[in-house]
Order: structure tokens, then C-alpha cells, then sequence
């Protein structure tokens, strides 16, 4: 396993990170073990979760797994999203960031936790608020570093400035939607992490399972697949008849080369210097095994050029893409 170096801290990870989003939901306790011993086998120290990942089971299944080993596992999770209808059980308020995560803590059954990541931008969020905080949460040992999931590069610009003012250690990590179907974070998010030292570590490698050429053009999903599920988030960006016919010329390739799509689709990410690590959310053991293989792969110029005679450095693999989750501001609506 490899392992990097995180941003300009000292923290060192390995370059696969497994992601939980999918324990306590699609994974039960006893496919999450098999999978975080696997993980463990191979050289993987670098685990993310969330609290709103099933509300908090990811947590606790994460917590019960790592007794006994915490040391050797860098826990990363996330706060913001919303547990609760209620006012202030979400967001950045001070209150909500030091309350979530003692219960963070709690799920988690550790005394600290690694990286903490804001797991949104709330463009309306008083972040200098939020950035005090975080700041008082290292100094007390709760957490060691921070981190921003979802961020657009200018926001991250300006929480560096507010930690600056603060004297706020600068956030270690980054965790945008990046893969060789979404290039747009190569336009600010990407440069700007490079530009303040901060390691970049994007999700959804496999564009949330098309990369996996699993889904044909023109037929019906798998019914037991996301997208044959009808899975909100994916219908609304990924599941796109462009994207699926870049895909299907992409596994054409990968087949010729005797190697799977997936494998390919993630050494495409790893491959870009500015990359920490890269997180693999498996549901099963058998899906958390076809991400080791691309570790050692790399990736040929020629390969580099065939990616980007589909889906040019800096754009989406189709024309006016964009999450509805993170929308464009700055026009009446």
C-alpha cells in the first residue's frame, strides 16, 4: 500500500481511504468487519465516516470495529448535514459543532478524532464562527486537524484567511466529487488546495457506479444497482446517457487491457500529484477488493490522452452539468 503525505502535514495516509457510508445501511456489522480487516490487511490506515451517514449508525459501526486498534487508523468524519428537523441540529453554529462532536466521540467510542471535515458549504453560514470553533476543538485534543468536504475553491481561500486571523491551524484536507466523468474541480478546488498546502481527497471515484460499466446505454439499470433504485443524488448528476456511453468506450479499453473499468477509473484519480488519498466506498468485501489492484497500475500517456479526448481537463463528461445539492448562485430564482 502506499502511503502520502496529507497536504503540508505530517500526517501520513495510505492511498486508498475506505469510506463508510454505506455500513449500517447496505453493509451489516459482520460484511463491515470483513471489509475493515481486508482494508487493514492491505495497508489501509485512512477511514472516513459521517454523522449523518444512517444517522450515526456508520459511527458506531466504525467505533465497535476499530476497538483495540484505534492507533493504527487515521478516522476522519464529517459534521453539518442536518441530523434533526429541529432548528440547530445541523450547520455551523458553535453550538451545534462542539454538541455533534461529543456525540461524534461518543458513536465513534474514542477520546479524539483525527479529522473533522465541515461535510458542506453553507454559503449563508457565518464560517468565522465555525472556523473559532474548530480552533477551539484542536487546542482541547477533541480533534487533531480539520478538514472541508464539498467546498468551492474560493471558500476555501477564505477559510484559510479566517484561520489566519484566528491563528486556526489551515485545514489538512479537502474532499471534493472528483473523477475522470467530473474534471470541473481541476478548475479552483484543485489549485487552491495545492496553492495552500491542503491534500485533496475526493469521493465518488467511480461516479457513483458508472465507472464500473455495469449500466448499457439504452438498457434498464440493474434493479439491485442505484441507479435502478432511483437513488436521488445519482439520477440528478451522474446517470446520464453521455456519461454512459463514455463509460462503455472507457470498460472497451480497459477490457483490451485486461484490466477492470473500476481499476482504471480510480488510477486515473490517484495518477493527478495533487492527490492524497482516494475513498473507496464498497458495500461488500468483493467490491472493496477491486479497488487494491489499482494501486500499482498507472496509467499510460496515451491512456491520460484517450481520457481527455472524452471528457477535457477541466470539464463534465456532458454539457450544463451540475449538482442540484450544491447550486449556482448569483441569479434571480
Amino acid at each position: 500500500m502506499q502511503t502520502r503525505r496529507l497536504g503540508k502535514s505530517n500526517l501520513q495516509v495510505s492511498a486508498l481511504c475506505l469510506g463508510t457510508m454505506m455500513f449500517g445501511d447496505q453493509t451489516d456489522l459482520a460484511e463491515a468487519q470483513r471489509i475493515v480487516a481486508s482494508a487493514q490487511d492491505h495497508g489501509v490506515n485512512f477511514i472516513d465516516t459521517a454523522d449523518v451517514y444512517v444517522k450515526g449508525r456508520s459511527e458506531e459501526m466504525v467505533g465497535s470495529l476499530l476497538q483495540g486498534r484505534r492507533h493504527d487508523w487515521v478516522v476522519a468524519t464529517k459534521l453539518g448535514n442536518s441530523m434533526r428537523a429541529e432548528p440547530n441540529h445541523g450547520n455551523y453554529s458553535r453550538s451545534w459543532i462542539m454538541r455533534e462532536t461529543d456525540c461524534s466521540l461518543s458513536r465513534l467510542a474514542t477520546d479524539h478524532i483525527d479529522i473533522l471535515y465541515l461535510h458542506r458549504d453553507f454559503e449563508e453560514a457565518n464560517l468565522e464562527e465555525a472556523v473559532a470553533a474548530l480552533g477551539d476543538l484542536i487546542r482541547s485534543g477533541k480533534i487533531r486537524y480539520f478538514g472541508l468536504s464539498n467546498f468551492r475553491g474560493w471558500r476555501i481561500a477564505e477559510v484559510v484567511r479566517l484561520c489566519e486571523r484566528h491563528g486556526v491551524p489551515l485545514p489538512v484536507a479537502c474532499q471534493p466529487c472528483y473523477n475522470l466523468l467530473n474534471r470541473e474541480p481541476e478548475i479552483e478546488i484543485l489549485p487552491a488546495c495545492k496553492h495552500y498546502g491542503i491534500g485533496v481527497v475526493p469521493y465518488s471515484p467511480l461516479a457513483r457506479g458508472v465507472l464500473t460499466g455495469k449500466y448499457v446505454p439504452g438498457e434498464p439499470p440493474p434493479a439491485d444497482s442505484r441507479a435502478g433504485r432511483r437513488e436521488k443524488r445519482m439520477m440528478e448528476t451522474e446517470f446520464r446517457d453521455g456519461s454512459l456511453e463514455i463509460a462503455a468506450r472507457l470498460r472497451q479499453h480497459a477490457d483490451g487491457r485486461g484490466v477492470a473499468l473500476t481499476q482504471l477509473a480510480v488510477a486515473w484519480v490517484l495518477a493527478n500529484p495533487i492527490i492524497s488519498s482516494v475513498i473507496a466506498g464498497p458495500r461488500s468485501l468483493a467490491q472493496m477488493e477491486g479497488y487494491y489492484t489499482a494501486l500499482g497500475m498507472g496509467l499510460s500517456a496515451e491512456e491520460e490522452a484517450l481520457v481527455d479526448s472524452m471528457v477535457p481537463p477541466g470539464h463534465a463528461s456532458v454539457h450544463g452539468y451540475s449538482d442540484p445539492s450544491y447550486p449556482i448562485s448569483g441569479r434571480p430564482v
